[in-house]
């Protein structure tokens, strides 16, 4: 007699998907939680997400995603000027996330390693959006398009994580100037 397992089968969008209710719930993600909110073992939630950061970072890249789609899609300016607008748009979003704030607070190692490191993949993810924001607006920086969208991505993530960074918030407004000169309009 053959005895069948029965093994529940989990798409990794799915995994994300919980992994970004529950961010958004909690400002963390607890991976037993989670296993045990998706009926699933530990085991296999690690066999899907990988690592604990690769799923954060997945759950990060998804609401900043959404969030950056929102400022692109309200963009009402043309060029560097709309540029422009788009990541104070997205930097106001950002900052106005409550979870977002709780994660930085509660575990600022964890985030500082997600989100600027390739363990969590949200800053190359981050680089890609921005050289395609950049083509939208029909910006052509001076330069290689990934490279210069590297520093922009570098320049906001300073304007966002400041107080991760140094105890400190940069304005935008000072930030702008820096985007403007990289971008070859100040």
């Amino acid at each position: 007699m053959t005895t069948q397992s029965s093994r529940r089968v989990l798409a990794p969008g799915a995994v994300v998907r919980g992994a970004v209710r529950q961010f958004q719930a909690r400002g963390s993600l607890d991976m037993d939680l989670l296993a045990t909110q998706l009926a699933i073992s530990r085991a296999t939630l690690y066999r899907i997400a990988g690592s604990r950061d690769a799923l954060l970072g997945d759950a990060l890249w998804a609401l900043g995603r959404r969030t950056l789609d929102r400022a692109r899609a309200a963009r009402r300016q043309p060029g560097v000027d709309g540029v422009i607008e788009v990541s104070r748009r997205f930097a106001d979003r950002l900052w106005a996330a409550r979870p977002m704030r709780r994660f930085v607070a509660a575990e600022p190692s964890t985030a500082a390693r997600v989100l600027f490191t390739p363990s969590g993949a949200v800053h190359r993810r981050a680089i890609l959006a921005q050289r395609d924001i950049f083509a939208e607006a029909g910006v052509t920086p001076p330069g290689d398009p990934l490279q210069l969208a590297f520093l922009y991505v570098r320049i906001m993530e300073s304007v966002l994580y400041g107080e991760l960074f140094s105890g400190s918030r940069v304005e935008f407004a000072v930030a702008e100037r820096a985007l403007r000169g990289l971008l070859g309009s100040a």
